[in-house]
């Protein structure tokens, strides 16, 4: 059966809501045009003139206007006057109905739905420029999209909720980001959002329904098997069906909270770090957090509170859990464990006095809060992080002034952004948790001596040649580019433009911060870190090969046809000219 197309159920509807008042319309004309040709008019030289098809057409054209012409091409008799009368209240009353239902037709919620298909489809079909499909748009998928936007990436978002798609429509997005309310989960909508688009780089998911977005998923996989799916996932049965799919990278929310946790204790500065590639507000490069050391209360031992106490426990920090639910042989032997809310007496029971700080990670912001208020008031000294679950709630969290605080859609926002802006963002991350702090810190300088006190800007490219075809083309010519020269400012050479290279991909392995003197190779995926203009320097580069061969060997050569010639002409003239030095008359000698 062949697929009914958007515009097809625009027609269908139109020609439904509109075939009575068009045929309405049509009879009424087609009456009165044949009867103001019948009728006699005045008599002329003693013959009775009629009025043809012709004026008796226009005649009624410019009376449905209301324009009033007056009686053309001639006066008229008392019969075609007495018709005129009957055709403008028969007339009237035809335009009334069929523009009642013309009203009644844009206001039909179908119809509506239709257009708004049809419309978001076309906009889809005619976009050149890269994008990523974003199912769902809440708190997470919101603040995902304000990214993008700062990235200069665009976005396709579908979700099941009007209200937010007509939130996106005031939204001040620096690229355009065309919405439909529409269930994702159904395949003709993910077609529409152009799941097999030769442009889209990816499929996010970010429902509130596991079942919803596992159903994305599977239908993603079949439409299109070579997109890249990212999906969103708060439960362990659902995560382990989506990691069994090809392809399709989970995010846990969960798990990235609990290692953002154990950093800020553990490795302050490599969360100094993060927080600042992610671009958090008010994050300094260089100034991490000082966190002071000792055993922590973990207040709500839900699936967060497992994560967040299996890092610290690894890692040798100290813990103690308050949770009414909580299970001593879950959370296992050594732990010390309050069968409790967090109030006041539970976190006296577990040592709040002497505790370098407490953990809030329960679903409610309410009690999340309320244990704040707790904590201040029994050790104002000890550090507090808190989870923040809803994003309406962002001013109680402000005046709250906790330590430190996590929220739940921002965490995951920003671990997606960084996995669509180059999935060495985050290798880079986790291959220096892996190492000693003085790596995290020789980065940082360089960093600082590259960026300064400047937002980062993270992006990545493919020395392919779609992307970068006057590398390519140098380097299958024979020529060797080093890492250190492609990052050379054109504009004052030798010098360097204010970057850092900090992975390079080859070959499906991972080279992390590279040195200067790196060969390059076609292929490779580089990751920058930059402020924002470098970017379009470097594209420079990377397209015109005069300027690519001038940061390589400071030479500027001749462009164009003519000016290559000429140059070529002029070699050669000085070299017919100059004599070898063999033959040179010594100085101080005459001719």
């Amino acid at each position: 059966m062949t697929q009914t197309s958007d515009l097809d159920r625009v027609t269908m509807i139109v020609l439904r809501y509109m075939r009575r008042p068009l045929f309405a319309l049509l009879f009424v004309y087609s009456v009165g045009i044949m009867g103001m040709a019948l009728m006699p008019g005045q008599v002329v030289d003693g013959e009775t003139t009629y009025m043809n098809l012709f004026h008796a057409f226009y005649f009624f054209t410019y009376t449905a206007t209301t324009t009033g012409f007056g009686e053309l091409p001639d006066g008229f008799s008392d019969e075609q006057r007495l018709w005129t009368i009957f055709c403008l209240y028969t007339g009237v009353i035809a335009w009334f109905y069929a523009i009642g239902s013309l009203i009644r037709l844009v206001q039909n919620p179908y119809f509506i739905q239709a257009m708004d298909g049809f419309r978001f489809a076309r906009k889809v079909k005619g976009n050149v420029e890269p994008f990523v499909i974003l199912c769902g748009f809440g708190d997470t998928g919101s603040l995902l999209a304000r990214g993008l936007s700062d990235h200069r990436m665009r976005a396709v978002i579908l979700d099941s909720d009007p209200e937010r798609i007509k939130a996106l429509g005031v939204r001040d997005y620096t690229v355009a980001m065309p919405g439909l309310h529409a269930d994702a989960s159904a395949p003709k909508h993910l077609l529409a959002a152009g799941v097999e688009h030769p442009a889209c780089r990816a499929l996010v998911v970010l429902t509130n329904d596991d079942d919803v977005t596992l159903k994305i998923a599977v239908m993603a996989r079949h439409l299109n098997p070579r997109l890249r799916v990212i999906c969103r996932s708060s439960s362990a049965p659902h995560e382990a069906n989506l990691r069994a799919l090809d392809n399709v990278t989970v995010v846990d929310p969960f798990e990235i909270f609990a290692q953002l946790v154990y950093w800020a204790i553990a490795r302050p500065e490599l969360h100094n770090l993060n927080a600042w590639f992610v671009g958090a507000h008010g994050v300094e490069l260089g100034a991490p957090i000082q966190v002071p050391r000792g055993t922590w209360v973990l207040c709500g031992y839900g699936r967060m509170g497992h994560w967040i106490h299996r890092y610290l426990q690894a890692h040798g920090v100290g813990v103690r859990i308050i949770d009414p639910g909580v299970d001593a042989k879950v959370a296992g032997e050594g732990t010390a464990i309050v069968q409790a809310y967090a109030d006041h007496s539970a976190l006296v029971t577990a040592g709040i006095d002497d505790a370098a700080g407490v953990v809030v990670a329960t679903n409610r912001d309410s009690d999340n809060l309320n244990t704040l208020l707790a904590v201040t008031e029994l050790n104002p000294e000890a550090f507090r992080i808190v989870r923040q679950n809803s994003h309406e709630n962002q001013v109680a969290f402000d005046a709250a002034r906790a330590d430190l605080v996590l929220q739940h859609s921002l965490t995951t926002a920003r671990r997606i952004l960084k996995l669509l802006i180059s999935p060495l963002v985050q290798e880079l991350i986790d291959w220096l948790a892996e190492h000693e702090p003085a790596r995290t810190e020789e980065l940082v300088a360089r960093l600082q001596a590259a960026v300064g006190a400047e937002s980062p800007h993270l992006w990545s490219v493919r020395l392919v040649p779609g992307e970068a075809p006057a590398v390519t083309e140098y380097l299958d010519a024979g020529g060797a580019v080093a890492l250190g020269a492609l990052c050379r400012d054109a504009r004052s050479f030798p010098e360097a433009l204010p970057c850092e290279v900090l992975a390079v991909r080859r070959a499906g392995q991972s080279i992390m911060l590279p040195e200067k003197d790196f060969s390059l190779g076609v292929g490779d995926e580089l990751l920058f870190c930059s402020v924002y203009w470098v970017e379009t320097m470097l594209q420079a580069t990377l397209h015109n090969p005069y300027t690519l061969r001038y940061v390589v060997t400071g030479l500027d050569e001749p462009r164009g046809y003519v000016f290559a010639w000429l140059e070529d002409r002029l070699q050669r003239h000085r070299g017919r000219f100059s004599a070898p030095a063999s033959r040179r008359p010594p100085p101080g000698r005459g001719r």
